[in-house]
């Protein structure tokens, strides 16, 4: 099964194959981030005394975080090129950032402004490569990690074009990201901060295609009869392609619904701006054709907002099908929120007492492709429940479990299930599948029985 590849279940083989790699300017650097990752796998949310557990090992976390070398892309950057080697057939590269804020409270050096101004922090851009037809986590493409530099006061339209600008991340990880590999199918899916001319151009120059919502619905677009409309009035003049119905969750405001959705698409080409960009100069842009889906909730419940999307894309699209396509990898977008929130509440990556804003940075680079671990371990039950478990789990993972839970000859959903369960999940018929928090809280819990184990064979033995 590829998801052998993609993911090892055990915490030594998994920090190795991921952090082995890393290029610390001195092998026994590598070989103490291989044994932190370790430790930190096995205990992810703790701080670095509970998941070193000796002195000796708290201080030498400490020097590997200290070390000039020691950065969030040296540690990372093994994860990021194995995770590229491993695509194939067609994937998905969901992007977004997300940002860190340790507090104005504390005396963190380095750190540089969050938020509305008021945090300190810094902030993740991150590209995490699925498989589009199984939905699998394969891992990080790439990532950067940047500080916020505020606007000049006073600047114009034209002068804020001209010098570098936070957006710009956008296109610089996809760059880093690259060309789809031999073989493969590479598709950018992004939210509305995305919606920039430079992003597109940035996927043509890699050969990728994009998913991206649109969020400037009155840009002037030309359609193929070399009519010029806003985005919207255009969208407004196309028939309508097909429908289908969304099963919405409850808010805190409003209850669950079944919501109706109508489809519309069509092509449109976007024209050279009168004021280009730095890049668009480089690259010598005139014009864009791309297609573009426009999803509306009709008929929504009194007092509920509809739901509305419009998406470009550079897919093909002559059928509903096609439409529906595209509708549906922009769908799989939130598995990078679930991604961020696994960095922030699973690992707590803010909750680090590191008083110099290198070490965050460095911890951020285990921290974050352990939380892609964790985000894994979540999905591995829905993309392959019936495979048997024996075929993936570690051998001595499953006695301790079926020991722990009575269970035995169990599938892969079963064992994440009851994994769940020495978390604090129930089981019950009615409560669906666990989420990531009960999944390594229960791993937590059978790591350390079977390190009880192991340490009382060795003893006895």
């Amino acid at each position: 099964m590829r998801i052998v590849a993609y993911l090892a279940l055990d915490v030594a083989q998994w920090a190795e194959q991921n952090f082995g790699g890393c290029d610390l300017n001195d092998s026994r650097r590598t070989r103490r981030a291989v044994k932190v990752a370790q430790q930190m796998a096995e205990h992810p949310d703790g701080s670095g005394p509970a998941q070193t557990e000796d002195w000796s090992d708290l201080k030498a976390m400490y020097r590997l975080f200290d070390a000039e070398d020691v950065t969030f892309t040296a540690l990372a950057t093994p994860h990021w090129q194995r995770t590229r080697s491993l695509a194939r057939g067609t994937v998905l590269l969901i992007g977004d950032t997300t940002e860190t804020d340790f507090g104005y409270h504390r005396s963190v050096t380095g750190l540089g402004p969050t938020g509305d101004g008021y945090g300190l922090g810094f902030f993740i851009h991150s590209s995490m490569m699925i498989d589009a037809d199984s939905g699998e986590i394969i891992g990080l493409a790439g990532q950067e990690l940047f500080y916020r530099q505020p606007a000049p006061k006073g600047e114009n339209s034209y002068q804020a074009l001209q010098r570098p600008r936070e957006s710009e991340v956008w296109g610089r990880v996809i760059d880093d990201v690259g060309p789809p590999v031999e073989g493969s199918r590479s598709i950018h899916v992004f939210d509305r901060g995305a919606d920039n001319l430079d992003v597109f151009c940035h996927c043509r120059e890699q050969r990728a295609d994009w998913v991206i919502r649109a969020a400037q619905l009155h840009r002037k677009v030309e359609d193929d009869h070399g009519t010029k409309r806003s985005l919207r009035k255009t969208l407004e003049q196309q028939p309508l392609s097909g429908a289908y119905t969304l099963s919405v969750r409850a808010t805190k405001k409003h209850p669950a619904r079944t919501a109706r959705l109508h489809v519309r698409f069509t092509r449109v080409t976007l024209r050279c701006p009168k004021r280009r960009t730095k890049y668009q100069r480089r690259i010598d842009f005139t014009e864009l054709t791309q297609g573009v889906v426009e999803v509306r909730e009709i008929r929504p419940p009194q007092g509920v907002k509809p739901l509305h999307w419009v998406l470009w894309t550079s897919l093909p699209m002559a059928s509903f099908d096609e439409a529906w396509q595209v509708i549906e990898y922009y769908e799989k977008r939130w598995l990078i929120e679930e991604f961020h929130k696994a960095i922030q509440t699973g690992c707590r990556l803010e909750a680090r007492q590191y008083l110099e804003a290198h070490r965050l940075e460095a911890v951020a680079g285990i921290t974050c492709v352990l939380a892609l671990r964790l985000l894994q371990l979540k999905t591995i039950a829905t993309t392959h429940p019936e495979l048997p478990a024996a075929r993936v789990v570690p051998k001595m993972w499953l006695k301790m479990l079926s020991a722990l839970r009575k269970r035995k000859r169990i599938t892969v959903r079963d064992f994440f299930r009851h994994l769940a369960g020495l978390g604090g999940f129930l089981l019950r018929t009615g409560d669906g599948e666990p989420g990531w928090i009960t999944l390594w809280r229960g791993l937590d819990k059978l790591i350390l029985a079977v390190r009880g184990f192991v340490a009382m064979q060795l003893k006895c033995g």
